[in-house]
């Protein structure tokens, strides 16, 4: 199949290259401008991750049916003194116009505000909207229910306009006031925006770094463009397929970003691989007969690449598209939107390393043997010389090799220590799901929030909240009698509403996603008080949220063992070196997660890295981690035991195959993962915490795994194992022999 995939492009590259050109176009267009006028980020969303057919999305349900109203925007105005007859009489006359003018703005179902009427008493109903040191208030617009897309946004565009009209003119009044604008509609646009300012951000100072490190690994321009080239190609076709998966279901904002940071650097990964095996090939043949070497000598050295790279290449994809095919069990939607675009960009990934860059490689040809312009200029043109040839059979990695070999047992209680003391901040990981925490400090977005929360206590959402279908005066006695009675609860307070009765529940503690609050939800749940009581508010979704993740994570880790279990068998023909890589990439990945609570939960580097400590890690963060982190392991891993494989299939012995392993792949394996690294610390760059979560912890995955884990705990137990590194049952054998990859 790889011969005559080889034969094809090489007889038709620019075709190739052109098809390629024309995809990565028109998905362009599509994520940009769309089939309706609406872009890829006009379709997607920004809440919080929420649990599917749970008992808090069942509750919110009935509450938001339940609801006259839609979204609301809220204008604060800030450093007035409400107790100043003088200024309360300066400021009640843009504001009562404000409110009167908004209400009948089309859209809006309604406009509160403190201060009615000029000559008026303030509203007591309104008093919550007052602040608590007595030096603001506030004016809540609340927007139509069930406005659909087109008319919501029309909507909140004329009631932020109008606010900022009532905002000058109550600061033309009283000077020294201060306004700001917020509400749920303009934080998504503000995560939204703040995203597609992360991505370029990411891509550039992310791409022209990796383009500078290729062109010293590869000594020339044009092989260090062509993985690059690649990568490109497949984040535009990437952003298209999403922009069609906006159709089949919801797609979170940061998908967009994991796309992309995912896609570049398997890219790179697999056209790093393809374009080395290629010049190695071409220098190989050259040496031998020259007849007929200029028809001939580009599609053999083709055909060789993609046998055996290539192979390479479609096993290690398969391996992470099993990994991410993980995400399927479980039963979050946005879970199961990372699976299905994590598998798309793979798909991508791989098909443009297997036909886009040998396209590249079939037009250049013979010219990926010689020397580039690099090693012409004086005094560096020797280092780019050097670099352009193939690895040696003897050099600094086989000398690792040897010294790791001399004494393995010491090698492998040493890392293993090094990945338990990393791994030990793990140990108190919290976990938690934001919104507006995303936001970098400085939003205006997060900023009004913040406001809104601290001199306005008495608007904020209570962390529980029940939703009683028995009767008013027996859910008043539950709430009284055993609700407030739990250790965690501070008050509860009912509100009847139409078919049900609503209590909010408020806690003792102020973090309403930490274990307290989660127990407390427990504790509420436990109880029986005759009639269904269902719990939401931010606890209760969380804590069915994780309730989701526990119960799909063992689902996921037998998928992605399996998968890993079954491809490494089909490379190898051995049951013990899958086995191994699983464990090697368990404890790489735990070492991963101490060092990103270490630095995000517990705030070291926050000031190099430039972000605001949380509470925990985000939920669905530590997910994709571990999925998408062992993906890239295993990544790597294909790299090494391939080429260890082949030399043992040379008939060389087992130390000595992991030697030649190792110089032939170390270079290629530390190149890649330093171009990885670069790239995931540029998306880092980012303003988005979760970003950075993700581009920080992903580079972490990779450092620890091309040093700690490849280049010395695999010689190491290889070492340890020597022929037992091959063993399969005898009757696997011929499985074995039907599945054998070389490369």
């Amino acid at each position: 199949m790889f011969n005559r995939l080889a034969r094809g492009i090489a007889r038709h590259p620019l075709w190739t290259i052109v098809a390629w050109l024309g995809i990565a176009a028109a998905s362009i267009a599509l994520a940009t401008v769309g089939v309706t006028g609406q872009s890829l980020f006009d379709r997607v969303n920004s809440g919080e991750p929420v649990a599917v057919d749970s008992e808090s999305t069942r509750a919110d349900t009935i509450i938001a049916d339940a609801s006259t109203t839609g979204q609301s925007l809220t204008l604060i105005i800030g450093n007035v003194d409400m107790a100043d007859p003088q200024q309360v009489a300066s400021l009640t006359p843009p504001m009562a116009q404000g409110a009167e003018t908004l209400a009948a703005t089309p859209g809006v179902a309604s406009a509160v505000t403190p201060v009615i009427l000029p000559d008026g008493p303030a509203n007591p109903a309104a008093a919550p909207l007052l602040a608590a040191n007595g030096r603001g208030l506030l004016m809540v617009v609340e927007l139509d229910k069930d406005l659909d897309a087109n008319a919501e946004s029309d909507a909140v565009d004329r009631v932020v306009a109008e606010l900022d009209t009532v905002a000058a003119a109550v600061r033309d009044a009283v000077p020294d006031a201060t306004s700001s604008v917020g509400g749920a509609p303009l934080i998504a646009d503000a995560i939204i925006g703040q995203m597609e300012k992360d991505l370029t951000t990411g891509e550039l100072v992310a791409l022209p770094i990796a383009l500078i490190v290729m062109v010293v690994v590869f000594a020339g321009f044009a092989a260090a463009f062509m993985p690059l080239f690649a990568a490109l190609a497949a984040i535009a076709s990437a952003l298209g397929a999403l922009f069609a998966t906006t159709y089949i279901t919801d797609v979170h904002t940061s998908v967009i970003n994991v796309v992309t940071i995912i896609g570049v650097g398997l890219s790179i990964d697999y056209g790093l691989l393809i374009v080395s095996r290629f010049r190695e090939e071409l220098r190989a043949r050259s040496s031998g007969d020259r007849t007929h070497r200029t028809a001939h000598l580009t599609v053999r050295a083709l055909s060789a690449t993609l046998a055996t790279a290539g192979r390479t290449v479609t096993f290690s994809a398969l391996t992470i598209a099993a990994s991410v095919a993980g995400l399927v069990a479980f039963k979050p939607s946005i879970l199961r939107t990372y699976g299905l675009a994590g598998f798309v960009i793979v798909v991508i990934a791989l098909l443009t390393a297997i036909t886009l860059v040998p396209a590249c490689l079939a037009l250049l040809g013979e010219r990926m043997a010689r020397p580039s312009i690099l090693a012409r200029i004086p005094v560096i043109g020797r280092a780019f010389r050097h670099r352009a040839e193939i690895a040696p059979e003897t050099g600094v990695f086989s000398r690792l090799a040897s010294a790791v070999q001399g004494k393995p047992w010491v090698v492998i209680v040493g890392v293993l220590a090094v990945l338990g003391l990393l791994a030990s901040p793990a140990m108190h990981m919290s976990v938690h799901s934001s919104t507006v925490e995303f936001l970098p400090a400085k939003s205006d977005q997060r900023q009004w929030l913040e406001q809104l929360r601290s001199e306005y206590p008495a608007t904020a959402t209570a962390p529980i909240i029940l939703v009683s279908l028995g009767d008013a005066d027996q859910t008043q006695a539950f709430a009284d009698d055993d609700v407030a009675s739990l250790d965690a609860v501070s008050s509860v307070t009912t509100v009847p509403r139409d078919g049900y009765t609503e209590v909010r529940v408020t806690l003792t503690t102020d973090d309403p996603q930490g274990a307290e609050a989660r127990q407390a939800v427990a504790d509420i749940r436990a109880l029986n008080p005759g009639f269904e009581v269902l719990v939401t508010g931010q606890a209760g979704q969380l804590a069915d949220y994780m309730d989701q993740l526990a119960a799909g994570a063992p689902w996921a880790a037998v998928i992605v063992a399996l998968a890993t279990l079954l491809l490494l068998f089909a490379m190898t023909g051995s049951v013990l070196i899958p086995i191994k890589a699983l464990i090697t990439n368990v404890l790489s990945l735990g070492a991963c997660m101490g060092v990103l609570t270490w630095i995000f939960q517990d705030g070291h580097l926050a000031g190099q890295l430039g972000f605001t400590p949380q509470s925990g890690i985000e939920s669905y963060i530590v997910v994709l981690l571990m999925i998408f982190g062992f993906g890239l392991a295993m990544d790597y891993e294909m790299f090494l035991i391939s080429r260890i494989k082949e030399s043992w299939d040379a008939g060389m012995d087992s130390g000595a195959a992991v030697r030649q392993g190792l110089q032939r792949s170390g270079r290629i394996i530390t190149s890649a993962a330093l171009i990885i690294i670069v790239v995931f610390a540029g998306f880092a760059a980012g303003q988005l915490v979760i970003i950075k979560q993700i581009g920080v912890g992903l580079a972490i995955a990779v450092a620890l795994d091309a040093t700690l884990i490849r280049m010395l705990l695999v010689p190491a137990t290889m070492t340890v194992l020597g022929r037992w590194n091959w063993w399969s049952p005898t009757w696997m054998a011929g499985l074995r022999d039907r599945m054998r990859l070389s490369h």
